[in-house]
């Protein structure tokens, strides 16, 4: 059945490989100790790194099943 109650988690996640990834990476760091019921997608950004490649930086909130 449905929770009564969320909590807001938030998280940045960071990847070499995509946006997708880091969104993945953030939403898998707050499942670690939270049941993750959605997430917003609050901000995406990026860096070059050696002006070589780049780095995808994602900044979720994540609703969370209230303990």
């Amino acid at each position: 059945h449905m929770a009564k109650s969320f909590e807001y988690k938030e998280a940045v996640g960071i990847s070499s490989v995509s946006i997708e990834d880091a969104v993945n990476n953030a939403v898998r760091a707050i499942s670690e100790t939270h049941m993750v019921a959605w997430f917003e997608l609050l901000s995406t950004r990026g860096r070059t790194l050696d002006g070589d490649s780049l780095e995808f930086q994602v900044s979720i909130k994540a609703g969370c099943k209230a303990k």
